[in-house]
């Protein structure tokens, strides 16, 4: 951390994957150390830089949660400062107004309300189902069990979905403390044993899109493994479990040592309903093909616990992604721990951690 002013560790929000991710790694990190950030160049080579209004929810649920302080916290915004304070427990809101990702506020909010003194509860309102970023359905069937390998227990309720432009999402997330984070081997991919999913549609848009979705996704499948038991879902929401008009698809892959993959798929006016699926489809088997224990999108969601956790991590990945490369490099930035990336095949890696073994006092 040489070179920090003592105002706080000052983290370049254009480096690397230069997105919201920095911003939500380094404010999480930020009110768990109990040190103050200051992010510069947030988003600087986007074409709309600046802090975006799903950003701005993000920062202040981390003031919040912490009972901090935010300077120059406004939409468009490209300099912050977040001086936390002490870790609080309680019910708090945090909403978008918009269809922003509601699945990527909780990644600001949950590691902070694991080292609160009490139970804490969050709603958040928004986008579940969101371009960019993963949908809810993902949180629950895929973060949520991986998660708990760290000794993480959560509860996430989805009242209801929201979908671009208007947003309307509901999702509540409840979590109790915990003492520290265990850390995880993730090493052993082993076989596949089922294959589940959820195709849906919501709002004025016809069930058999659904259906259309869902068939594509099973040929891409069985193209690849022809004997894999298949379940997935045909689903119509109903006005009181979505708002407005979308649909999507999920496909999880459970194996025998307990890893879980997906591939998701988010309809659009300008994309056939089969081709939705068959994207979703071709997702979850380029995940299965790369034999890592977690999928691409996992990577990075992973890191800030294994920095936090009391020992050594362990994860087999695919190729490592951008996201994770940036995620690790605020996690180096900002603590103590040590990554090593050893790569054991064209298409393979290990993510290795020795975690700092912060404790909840």
């Amino acid at each position: 951390m040489s070179g920090d002013s003592s105002e706080g560790i000052t983290i370049d929000g254009s480096v690397l994957e230069g997105g919201g991710q920095i911003l939500r790694n380094a404010t999480a990190l930020s009110c768990i150390l109990g040190c103050s950030v200051i992010i510069e160049n947030i988003r600087a080579g986007r074409s709309s830089p600046g802090l975006r209004p799903q950003h701005l929810s993000g920062l202040e649920i981390c003031r919040d949660l912490s009972g901090g302080k935010l300077n120059g916290a406004e939409v468009g915004s490209q300099k912050v400062k977040l001086v936390p304070g002490k870790l609080k427990s309680g019910s708090f809101l945090a909403d978008t107004k918009t269809a922003g990702s509601v699945c990527l506020l909780t990644q600001s909010a949950l590691p902070l309300m694991l080292f609160a003194d009490n139970p804490t509860e969050v709603r958040l309102r928004g986008g579940t189902n969101a371009a960019m970023a993963p949908p809810i359905d993902y949180f629950i069937w895929v973060l949520k069990p991986v998660l708990e390998r760290f000794g993480i227990t959560f509860e996430c309720i989805l009242n209801r979905r929201g979908f671009y432009p208007r947003g309307g999402g509901e999702v509540v997330v409840k979590a109790n403390p915990i003492a520290f984070i265990k850390p995880v081997e993730l090493t052993e991919f082993g076989q596949i044993r089922r294959i589940f999913g959820l195709s849906f549609v919501a709002g004025t848009l016809p069930i058999k899109m659904a259906h259309l979705m869902a068939d594509s996704a099973r040929s891409v499948i069985r193209r690849f493994d022809k004997n894999l038991q298949m379940n997935i879902e045909v689903k119509k929401e109903t006005d009181r479990t979505a708002f407005g008009n979308g649909s999507g698809i999920i496909l999880v892959a459970e194996t025998s040592t307990g890893c879980v993959l997906a591939g998701t798929g988010l309809g659009s006016r300008d994309v056939k309903a089969e081709d939705v699926g068959f994207q979703a489809g071709e997702e979850l088997v380029r995940n299965l093909e790369q034999g890592g224990c977690v999928d691409d999108f996992m990577q990075d969601q992973l890191i800030v616990m294994m920095a936090l956790a009391k020992g050594r991590s362990r994860i087999r990945t695919g190729s490592i992604t951008l996201h994770s490369q940036t995620a690790i490099h605020i996690a180096e930035r900002m603590t103590a721990a040590k990554f090593t990336i050893e790569k054991i095949s064209e298409k393979q890696s290990i993510i290795e951690c020795e975690g700092i073994g912060f404790e909840n006092k």
